[in-house]
């Protein structure tokens, strides 16, 4: 009997919904404050829509006292957004708390963040002032706030080196004044997981109110262990994660959103809660994050990195080709990836060879693959990835390292302030012909593709276009990495040289011989031309 033909039992009382864990993102103000990447303000709000498409909870769009750009930023964002909570920060200073209401005025849904420190140390050597002090303080900052705002967040910084029954005591303070929510920063990425889980379960005894507020935790990567503190601290009571896309955040960064999300995603039966993210953008987010930012992702980065969902590993390979889940514990899918990919390296074996293969066109019987796999492997000792048009060439016997028919023979490109990119080419084809081509385009990237693909006669659509540096120095050689649309289907190309528009020509080069070789029948515009 199948599943659909069991009987149902209709006095069966349903499953509890899972509680709800909100996802606050401070990206645009924690994670914007850490060198590299400082955005302006129309790329705040190109990310802060990201993220309300994401579906992320609360959004901190920044500190409105700490410049006139934050404010602006922060007033802008709370202007466009109309899905999630807006929120500010604000020390528990008038001038900080009056800031954030004018910023925040026209938002559908703001929120402020009032901080302050509670720890000795910070106490003694920060503030100069005494317990007492520290609770009037925060006490009157929340009860002025309450007068413009109807959501309140207090974070007593510093909370994992405070002493735990004086932590309380300022929590029971803050929720009496008004605080809906009540925040336990592990500022200096100190805690471990046993004690972070401790400590939310002795406030959720200790705290008075806390029925009545929402627990929060904010966890830095000093020890790299923000993650594990922050799903510590959901199993043990916390209902909101603070959180940045990347991990971005002052010194070693903060929890990870995306990979906060997908281990209460993955972890379901464990943790028993759900969160309003739409997984499927985590990974479009981060990427837009990168290139607002100009800071690329790690190729092994959790849940987003470009290894994430790669296998090189013939064990591995040979098991995901028989089940994904063997070496999977998520579908890239679910994340916004559009597929695992199989990357071939000499740790590569002969079954991941032979799949590659197939997706190319290529169905080579036994003798032919124990060739093309000898080859593969002394190739694969020379190169730390084995790409397509390699692929291609062993395949049909040719050396992968001279691979053609056209080469480059002649680039100019440049580039025009506020205006189009210009580029000419000369490509030599290996039986002697030459075809020459100009074009404009989007900057001298695309219009460089564009103009190969007119000398060979082909239309190609740029659709990515990623650089990464391969060595150090001011000479450092860049990789370039192009995905070209050519005929409904997407090919990648890649290119290295000092030069990045000439790695870029290259990369699209690379795609235009793929093409060339698997159509050769195929007309052409150009070729005959002489030079």
């Amino acid at each position: 009997m199948t599943d659909s033909d069991a009987p149902s039992d209709v006095n069966a009382t349903p499953p509890a919904p899972a509680e709800r864990v909100r996802i606050f993102d401070t990206s645009l103000r924690d994670g914007e404050q850490a060198p590299g990447f400082s955005m302006g303000r129309a790329a705040k709000l190109r990310l802060a829509r990201s993220l309300e498409e994401l579906g992320v909870d609360v959004i901190e769009a920044g500190f409105p006292s700490a410049s006139d750009g934050d404010f602006e930023a922060v007033q802008t964002i709370a202007r466009e957004l109309r899905k999630p909570v807006v929120c500010a920060l604000a020390r528990c200073v008038a001038t900080d708390i009056e800031a954030c209401a004018r910023a925040l005025e026209p938002a559908a849904h703001r929120r402020i963040h009032l901080f302050l420190a509670t720890s000795p140390l910070h106490r003694e050597f920060k503030l100069n002032m005494s317990r007492e002090q520290v609770i009037d303080n925060a006490v009157r900052a929340i009860e002025s706030a309450r007068r413009h705002f109807d959501d309140v967040e207090f974070s007593a910084e510093d909370a994992i080196r405070t002493e735990p029954d004086y932590l309380a005591e300022v929590f029971s303070a803050a929720i009496a004044a008004g605080a809906g929510t009540v925040n336990v920063p592990d500022t200096v990425g100190y805690t471990t997981p046993t004690e972070m889980a401790e400590r939310i379960a002795y406030l959720r005894r200790h705290v008075r109110g806390i029925e009545r507020a929402v627990i929060s935790t904010h966890c830095h990567d000093d020890l790299g262990l923000a993650v594990a503190n922050s799903l510590a601290a959901v199993a043990a009571g916390a209902r909101q994660v603070e959180c940045t896309i990347g991990g971005i955040g002052e010194r070693a960064g903060n929890a990870s959103l995306e990979e906060v999300v997908m281990a209460l995603a993955t972890r379901a039966e464990r943790f028993g809660v759900s969160t309003g993210i739409d997984t499927r953008k985590l990974y479009p987010t981060a990427r837009l994050l990168s290139q607002l930012t100009g800071q690329p992702i790690a190729r092994n980065k959790a849940v987003i990195g470009e290894n994430a969902f790669a296998h090189e590993s013939g064990i591995h390979q040979h098991g995901m080709l028989k089940h994904r889940g063997t070496y999977e514990i998520m579908k890239p899918e679910d994340v916004g990836f559009s597929r695992s990919q199989l990357v071939l390296g000499k740790h590569s074996g002969r079954h991941a060879l032979r799949e590659r293969l197939a997706g190319l066109g290529f169905t080579p019987d036994e003798p032919q693959l124990d060739a093309i796999f000898t080859r593969f492997k002394t190739l694969a000792d020379r190169k730390r990835e084995v790409f397509d048009s390699d692929l291609e060439a062993l395949a049909v016997g040719r050396d992968p390292e001279a691979v053609g028919p056209w080469h480059l023979e002649h680039l100019h490109a440049s580039s025009h302030l506020g205006g189009n990119g210009s580029a000419s080419v000369r490509l030599v084809h290996e039986d002697g012909r030459r075809a020459s081509e100009a074009a404009i385009g989007d900057g001298p990237i695309d219009a460089v593709l564009r103009a190969i693909g007119r000398a060979i006669g082909r239309e190609l659509e740029l659709t990515d276009f990623q650089i990464r540096a391969l060595t150090q120095g001011g000479d450092a050689q860049g990789q370039a990495t192009l995905g070209v649309r050519h005929q409904d289907r997407v090919l990648q190309g890649r290119g290295v040289s000092t030069d990045i528009v000439e790695a870029a020509a290259l990369a699209a080069l690379e795609v235009a011989n793929r093409i060339e070789r698997a159509a050769p029948a195929a007309p052409l515009r150009a070729l005959a031309q002489a030079i």
